[in-house]
């Protein structure tokens, strides 16, 4: 417990640093900070959990490394930055979602949330056509518009299956997982917006912090069992 308590300790004075200089303007160090917050996070999952799930260890190693490429990047290329940090983040994201996909039935699914399929694909395909409208004057139709229409597939599937899986699964560990899922897409709607609309250092602190609570969610949802509750929906 003391173990866990440091930990959280140095973690959150991280956090508080990277808010500090972020709002007093020092981007470069609030940057390094912010570099640090995830891969720390990872470390104490590593540290303080026993029983770990091999696709969400992988989740928190992939993401580790993208953010720990910030410390680097001056000696990287633009391009190989771009594609090898956003590569990361996709593969982070698809990890988590197999963690996800992997117990659950597709055929109960089909079988009882067929109304629920059809909106959650029309609804990801409008948020997606959006986040491409607001991107488009910012990137070439090259391969940056296709890394970021994949990777904006990438965490919408994300969402709806774990909301898929909370309606499946309907215990603790799954809204757990939702929660945590929600705070991932709002972070990265935000992180659009600061990356491509305005470059409010509120944003950027509003989507890391969003990011920082989705990962307190999934660290909770790591520590419980998956009860084999399974919500069957009335069919008429």
């Amino acid at each position: 417990m003391n173990k866990f308590k440091i930990l959280v300790g140095l973690l959150l004075l991280i956090y508080v640093l990277f808010a500090i200089f972020e709002f007093r303007g020092n981007d470069l160090i609030a940057f390094y900070l912010r570099s640090l917050i995830f891969p720390f996070f990872a470390l104490m999952y590593f540290v303080t959990v026993r029983e770990r799930s091999i696709f969400f260890n992988l989740f928190l190693i992939f993401y580790s490394i993208s953010e720990l490429l910030a410390l680097i990047s001056d000696k990287l290329s633009s391009d190989v930055d771009y594609f090898l940090g956003n590569s990361l983040y996709i593969f982070a994201y698809l990890m988590l979602l197999i963690n996800i996909c992997k117990s659950i039935s597709l055929i109960h699914l089909l079988k009882n949330f067929k109304m629920h399929l059809v909106v959650l694909t029309a609804l990801n395909v409008y948020i997606v056509y959006v986040l491409q409208h607001i991107i488009d004057p910012h990137v070439e139709l090259n391969y940056e518009y296709f890394v970021e229409m994949f990777y904006n597939i990438i965490v919408l599937l994300l969402l709806s299956s774990s909301l898929l899986n909370y309606f499946y699964r309907d215990n603790k560990k799954s809204l757990y997982l939702f929660v945590g899922s929600l705070c991932i897409v709002f972070s990265e709607v935000i992180s659009v917006a600061y990356l491509y609309v305005t470059k409010q250092n509120l944003l950027n602190f509003l989507a890391v912090s969003l990011s920082l609570l989705a990962f307190y969610f999934f660290y909770q949802q790591s520590k419980l069992k998956d009860e084999e509750r399974i919500n069957h929906m009335m069919i008429n």
